[in-house]
């Protein structure tokens, strides 16, 4: 699901140029064709031209620009047409079940809305213009060849598609203020982060620091832990796996929390690297948005990829794991269940933060959660996050606070903060916290959700890490074939997914050694030298330490 939304917003974004010549063709970020369109019409105000859907595929298989296609040519550069032509054929790899149940979640048909008032069928009427996108959409997933953006046009059921330009070329300039606002904040990270590394004393040596690449010295033992919840409404049952380490003496424990629709499986690269290293690491796999539901979703037996419910039930997972293992016999002389870190990626980067303080908040959400609001944002987290309105005022028997005592510290991968947590909310957190953002995040865009929500945090005790390149998934581990999730295309994923992984692993550890495991000795890693001594250049990392509002307005509104 959250692949779909990617796609969209980043083939917009990188097109928008092209939208008045391709009659807003790349408006979808997909392709493929329509059922019987023959003619797209593109107005702008009183105007109107329309070209075959013909000369397009004529266009796009040959390189042929006929007559109908050649007055377009003069706003385009040799460059332009050629892209014109990639983006007409670039295929997605996504299964057609999926783009349809997606389609009929309230996230999906919200943005089908959306674009629908800009994409109309010759009756020009909204409904019947979603209706005709939605089927288009489906049907063109189901070609051989995956969705392309000439396979929507074909599959389109209407003779005809009417493209308003004006509101089309709005649209673009949203995408271009987005990713303009995002690059000129990831390179105000860039800089502070040369800044910080810079003053790093030159007596300090990197390359004399233990390498912390290799799997450390502890033989890991695997195991499984199923407990069921049944203070919460309803049973649920909680499977969790766990990775314990050899040691002779209790260890601290790190519960690793995945984001929506994955599940335990794709982070045992993480959970073994850091067991290895002296850490009992616990994973488990939340009911209601892992894996199962899901494929729950796509086999149509539940009409939500993850219920509202869910931002509570998370922490609350944790918080019921860890009260079970202290009365556990078999467990509670070998963890130090007083000393406790979580990562969390996506959805979990959501529920470590909440486990670390950070509180819900309503009245952000009600002012963000508006439709006239959401109607202007491609900020497609932002459509998840407000979900939880549907909570307020709801009498679950608890807090809106969801902080545990017990967690000392926490990572927050690719999270989602903006709105559901806001500056109040993120404000709260008083223990050390890194957040970990990539560059390239479609699903939480990195300005949004880390940079900005980065500098609201007061805690002197946290760290921003960006990784130049990075996606939505590219921390994301591979999961078992037990799982059988829907797998990812490449392009979605990132480039070097590896790498990825191999930064989380290299700055995981140092981090919750130093503020759970008490060691002082891992200090030293945690700084912007260190980042940029490990750094690749495939794909750069950066780190800083402090980044203030102020700053962070000044560097966007260059």
């Amino acid at each position: 699901m959250n692949s779909l939304f990617s796609k969209w917003v980043s083939t917009l974004t990188k097109n928008w140029q092209l939208l008045v010549i391709s009659t807003v063709l790349p408006t979808f970020g997909l392709s493929h064709s329509a059922l019987a369109a023959e003619r797209i019409y593109g107005s702008y105000s009183a105007i109107e031209r329309s070209v075959s859907v013909t000369a397009l595929e004529n266009f796009a298989t040959n390189g042929v620009v006929n007559e109908e296609l050649a007055v377009y040519t003069q706003f385009l550069k040799p460059e332009q047409l050629q892209e014109l032509r990639r983006v007409l054929v670039s295929p997605i790899k996504v299964h057609p079940v999926a783009v349809s149940q997606f389609l009929y979640t309230p996230q999906g048909e919200f943005l089908l809305k959306r674009l629908g008032g800009v994409i109309r069928t010759e009756s020009r009427q909204p409904k019947s213009g979603f209706h005709a996108l939605r089927s288009a959409l489906i049907l063109a997933a189901n070609e051989p060849g995956g969705l392309t953006l000439l396979n929507l046009v074909r599959k389109y059921p209407n003779s005809s598609i009417h493209i308003d330009l004006a509101r089309t070329l709005g649209i673009a300039a949203e995408l271009t203020k987005m990713v303009n606002d995002t690059n000129r904040a990831v390179e105000a990270v860039l800089q502070k982060s040369a800044t910080e590394a810079a003053r790093m004393p030159s007596s300090f040596n990197l390359s004399q620091l233990p390498d912390v690449r290799r799997q450390g010295k502890f033989v890991v033992t695997k195991t499984s832990l199923n407990q069921i919840d049944g203070a919460r409404g309803r049973e649920r049952l909680l499977l969790s796996d766990v990775y314990l380490p050899n040691a002779r003496t209790k260890v601290p424990v790190i519960v690793i929390s995945h984001g929506l629709g994955t599940d335990s499986s794709n982070f045992q690269y993480l959970a073994e690297y850091l067991a290895s290293h002296g850490f009992a690491v616990i994973v488990p796999n939340h009911p209601g948005s892992n894996t199962q539901q899901l494929r729950s979703l796509l086999n149509g037996s539940a009409r939500e990829i993850s219920q509202a419910e869910e931002f509570y039930n998370r922490p609350l997972d944790i918080k019921y794991i860890l009260d079970r293992l202290e009365n556990d016999a078999s467990f509670k002389n070998r963890l130090n269940l007083q000393q406790v870190g979580v990562i969390g990626q996506s959805f979990g980067g959501y529920t470590a933060l909440a486990l670390a303080g950070a509180k819900i908040n309503f009245k952000k959400l009600n002012k963000d959660c508006h439709e006239q609001k959401l109607q202007q944002t491609w900020n497609m987290s932002l459509l998840f996050q407000c979900r939880a309105l549907e909570l307020h005022g709801k009498n679950y028997g608890i807090s809106y606070n969801l902080r545990d005592e017990r967690v000392k510290a926490v990572i927050a991968i690719n999270p989602i903060t903006s709105s559901i947590f806001g500056e109040a909310g993120l404000s709260q957190i008083k223990i050390p916290v890194m957040i970990v953002a990539g560059s390239d995040d479609t699903i939480a865009p990195a300005l949004y959700e880390q940079i900005q929500p980065f500098s609201w945090i007061t805690n002197s005790d946290k760290y921003l890490v960006l990784l130049a390149g990075g996606t939505h998934f590219s921390t994301i581990g591979e999961s078992s074939n037990a799982s059988k999730q829907v797998p990812l295309p490449s392009n979605l994923v990132g480039d070097d997914p590896r790498q990825a992984r191999r930064y989380v692993s290299m700055l995981s550890m140092p981090f919750l050694q130093t503020y759970v495991g008490g060691i002082s000795r891992y200090s030293p890693y945690l700084n912007a030298g260190y980042a940029k001594y490990i750094s690749n250049q495939n794909m750069s990392l950066s780190l800083i330490q402090s980044l203030t509002p102020n700053e962070l307005a000044r560097a966007t509104a260059k």
